[in-house]
Formats: structure tokens, sequence, C-alpha cells
């Protein structure tokens, strides 16, 4: 099998013919743990006084299912989508996500007619946009560049060998040694941020 370009998307999720599956079912535990929230809540206001528990019950029990079906629905479709575009372009980057956001929204609104279907789908890549540049954001804010780490392991290599050279000629030793030989490895401050043990 070939491995496609993924760009900063998550590499850990499944491969694609699993993640339909594990979208699927991700999306109806949403959906059904959220609409039991929401029904329960929605149930308990509209019920007599006497009756809030038991009506709040009856409606999450009764409504919750049916949402969490809904957004299996979206969440199946999207995933079918995405697997579909990931396959025809050979990459798995945030182009895909946002077309299979475009292309379920117009999907699951065709039988309102192509108005509706082409505003759903307008909707769905607009709100996919918005997902995958905050994600994207995120991940460039908290994953180093190759530059950085490159910079971090020459840092460190040159960290260790002071520290051998220090070792070599005998000025460490104790805890002084050990404290060194943790900076060396990235596991402690290094001198400039804090202060070494005696």
């Amino acid at each position: 099998m070939t491995r496609w370009e993924t760009g900063d998307r998550d590499a850990s999720r499944e491969p694609c013919p699993d993640r339909i599956v594990e979208d699927l079912g991700g999306a109806f535990g949403m959906g059904a743990v959220g609409g039991f929230i929401w029904h329960f809540v929605k149930g308990a206001r509209n019920s007599p006084a006497g009756d809030r528990f038991r009506g709040a019950m009856y409606s999450a029990r009764n409504r919750a299912p049916i949402l969490g079906g809904n957004f299996a629905v979206w969440g199946g479709t999207f995933s079918s989508f995405d697997c579909t575009l990931q396959y025809i372009r050979r990459r798995d980057d945030h182009w895909n996500a946002i077309a299979s956001g475009f292309l379920t929204g117009g999907v699951l609104a065709a039988r309102g007619g192509w108005k509706v279907a082409s505003r759903n789908a307008v909707i769905g890549g607009v709100l996919l946009a918005i997902i995958e540049g905050v994600s994207a954001l995120l991940m460039r804010s908290h994953v180093k560049t190759p530059r950085e780490m490159a910079l971090e392991q020459m840092e460190q290599t040159q960290q260790m060998e002071d520290y051998q050279k220090k070792k070599d000629a005998g000025e460490v030793s104790g805890m002084q040694g050990w404290y060194q030989y943790m900076q060396a490895n990235g596991m402690a401050p290094s001198s400039g941020s804090g202060s070494s043990p005696s």
C-alpha cells in the first residue's frame, strides 16, 4: 500500500476503510450522549412539577438515539467522502476534509432541492474550513518545526560532549555530576534557567 502525503493532519487516526466505522460510531456516541443531556433538560423543563424526573427520562430515552443516528449519518457520510477523496487525490490533507464537508452538506440536504442543497453544502464547507483552520493552527503552535528539533538536538549533543569532557577530566562528581548529566540529556533545566545543586 502506498503512503500518501498527510501534511500536518493527525497521522494517528485509523487508516481509511476502518476510519468510516470509527467516525460513524464516534459520531453516534457524541450525538447520543449530547442528545441525552439536551433532551433530559428539555424534558425536565416541559414536565409538570411532580413528574419532572420521569418526564426528563422519557424525553431523553426516546429522543437521544434519534439524534445519535442523525450524527452517525453525518459522520459516516463525511468519512466516506473523506476516504474517497483521499483515494482519488492520493494525499490526506485539509482540503479533503473541507471538500467532504461541502459534499456531505449537499448530499444530506438533496431532498430539499438544489437551492437548499447548495446552501447546506456551502455551510458544511465553511464549517469544516473553520474547524480545519483552527486545528492546523493548534497543531503548528504545539509541534516543533524540523529546524527547532535539529537545533535542540545539536544543543543536547554539545551539552553531552561538554559533560563527557568534564567527567573525563574529573571535574564532576556526586550530585553535581548527576545534575549535569540530566542537563546534557535535556531532563533538567540548563544552567541559565535554574541553579544547580552544589
